[in-house]
């Protein structure tokens, strides 16, 4: 699937998603985001078993919202600003929203944060389950240079990612973090060697793509579950979802496998 800056490909049993616009340093417009639900559309009807999203060029992953005069949103904002009114700015922000619905899919996200991550972009990466960052890209929580603040979902991911204290000094100064103390502060978890960021994504996702799809699944899905959970109510979900696992036979292949000394071979699963 190829659309105006968005592009799908699937490459095996990964589906990775390229945000194409290196000429605005594939920021964000309407069109971009209405894509963004549908490539999720069509990959919850088909999952692969790992996403990755990056940028198209070499100079950035995304650079957010495309603040333009040719973005017909910005206009629509001004309008909204001279009339007061409040339904056009919630039907922007539930428009951007969008990433909701690639970061949901019950598979594990990894972004490859390739090069420029500003506002909106760094908020997709931060809220995909895995980042792998090149040693010369840069990321900035940048929106209340313009007076604005993340509203993709980024401050719950940043601060679920780095807590509290230090998601506040991310967001509240907009400052630039690079590669390193990226890792550091636990914002990505891997740093890829120059240009190798999307290289190093795949590899990732398909060490993930070779194990068993349905405990890739389920284990992904406490993860996320976890934070919103008391202690026991998550140690419970746990326990479930692993009783569940077994009983799909999953295992089966898995163990017969490692007796065999063999590479195993899972099914996709059912649901």
């Amino acid at each position: 699937m190829s659309d105006y800056g968005v592009r799908l490909e699937r490459i095996g049993n990964i589906a990775v998603i390229t945000l194409d616009r290196p000429d605005r340093q594939n920021a964000m417009d309407e069109h971009m985001w209405i894509c963004f639900k549908e490539v999720a559309s069509e990959l919850q009807q088909h999952l692969p078993r790992a996403v990755v999203i990056t940028g198209a060029g070499e100079k950035a992953f995304c650079t957010g919202f495309d603040v333009s005069f040719k973005n017909p949103m910005i206009n629509l904002l001004a309008k909204a600003l001279e009339t007061h009114e409040r339904e056009p700015v919630e039907s922007l922000i539930s428009m951007v929203r969008a990433t909701d619905s690639l970061v949901f899919l019950p598979v594990p996200v990894i972004a490859a944060v390739n090069g420029l991550a500003y506002g909106g972009g760094a908020e997709i990466a931060c809220r995909c389950d895995l980042r792998v960052m090149d040693p010369d890209a840069v990321i900035s929580f940048s929106e209340v240079r313009l007076g604005l603040m993340p509203d993709h979902g980024g401050v719950v991911a940043l601060t679920r990612l780095v807590g509290p204290a230090k998601a506040a000094d991310l967001i509240l100064t907009a400052r630039k973090l690079g590669a390193e103390e990226a890792l550091a502060l636990g914002v990505v978890n891997r740093i890829s060697e120059p240009g190798k960021a999307l290289e190093e994504a795949m590899k990732l996702a398909e060490t993930i793509a070779n194990n068993g799809p349905e405990a890739v699944r389920r284990a992904l899905k406490v993860v996320r579950k976890t934070p919103d959970l008391p202690y026991m109510d998550a140690l419970e979900m746990e326990s479930q979802e692993a009783v569940d696992l077994i009983l799909t036979g999953e295992c089966v292949h898995g163990i017969s496998a490692f007796l065999e000394r063999r590479k195993p071979e899972f099914p996709e699963p059912t649901e």
